[in-house]
């Protein structure tokens, strides 16, 4: 078998595995094609996701039709205000062993799984809600001054919802910017909702069967870094990214207006590492400039920061980064 055939064979067993998962997690979640793809491009691509949307869309539903979908070891944490970091963490408790004799015993918490669900991540205070920073940017633990890894793969799908003010924390910028996305849940139309019932009230749906394992994401994450990023693509995300910034001369005037701050690093790396994940989805080996811009939405609406301005006059950031997605040309010119 030639080389070409082998990377042809791994490509194709990648596509086969996202389409599975895809097909499992859709038994149960209905018209949310887009949710669902984000949610396994962020799986395969080693990244966080930050679900955000209206009561009863079904986040939670998806987290867990995830994990049953999976393989993995699956937890879930509901956020509250009176949540400690050591009831996410774990902490170290006092113990008597066989002989009597006491000793410390670190007691994990939930945040020693692989897939992570912290419903209404936005309703703990900040002090908790920062405990899980290491976690997302390491993968590991430190309490007690010890050092504890996490087991890969690890995956925080976090939920929000951004009607409610009253008892909740806004995440902080230097949260949002550990997840790799940040999606936008929509409610359903006609036919989904239709649908919904039709399963849940007049039918029995198959529970999602389990498709793929860790050790298979994480051979498939190792397979990312053979996708091919040709300079022009590199250099055409980081266009992307420096558009969001107010002061650089690529910028549209409706950033230069009505932003603060623009992406960080962080944002041209996550578009890279979602490109990658969905040219290999689609059975190719390199990136091409529509899987760049596929995430762009996704990838940066929590990464720019509007100023005064754009708060007052109501901007609304996923519009405003379409707008860049739209305008940033292909050519470098």
């Amino acid at each position: 078998m030639t080389d070409s055939a082998t990377a042809q064979a791994a490509i194709d067993a990648f596509r086969s595995d996202f389409e599975r998962v895809r097909a499992e997690v859709e038994k149960v979640i209905v018209g949310q094609t887009r949710v669902v793809e984000c949610a396994l491009t962020a799986l395969f691509a080693g990244g966080h996701v930050l679900l955000e949307g209206l009561p009863g869309l079904g986040k939670t539903e998806l987290v867990k039709a995830l994990a049953r979908a999976l393989h993995l070891q699956f937890r879930r944490v509901q956020f509250t205000p009176d949540l400690m970091p050591t009831d996410v963490l774990g902490t170290t408790v006092l113990n008597a062993d066989d002989t009597g004799r006491y000793k410390l015993e670190f007691q994990p918490g939930p945040v020693f799984t692989q897939l992570l669900l912290a419903d209404e991540i936005n309703r703990a205070t900040p002090k908790t809600q920062s405990a899980l920073l290491e976690c997302m940017q390491e993968g590991t633990v430190t309490t007690g001054g010890e050092t504890r890894r996490l087991e890969l793969p690890f995956m925080v799908l976090a939920t929000q919802n951004p009607i409610e003010q009253e008892g909740t924390y806004p995440l902080p910028e230097a949260q949002l910017d550990r997840f790799l996305l940040k999606v936008d849940v929509p409610g359903l139309d006609r036919d989904g909702l239709n649908e919904v019932l039709l399963r849940t009230e007049e039918g029995h749906p198959a529970p999602p069967e389990q498709v793929v394992d860790g050790a298979r994401i994480l051979e498939a994450r190792a397979l990312l870094r053979d996708v091919v990023v040709a300079p022009p693509m590199r250099d055409y995300a980081v266009r992307l990214v420096l558009a969001t910034h107010p002061h650089d001369a690529s910028a549209p005037e409706e950033v230069q207006r009505f932003v603060r701050y623009g992406a960080s690093p962080r944002a041209a790396q996550a578009l890279l590492r979602t490109a990658r994940v969905r040219a290999l989805a689609a059975g190719r080996g390199h990136v091409s400039f529509a899987d760049l811009r596929h995430f762009a939405r996704e990838v940066l609406q929590h990464r720019v920061l509007l100023n005064y301005d754009g708060q007052a006059e109501g901007i609304a950031t996923p519009a405003l980064v379409d707008k860049i997605a739209s305008t940033v040309r292909e050519d470098a010119r």
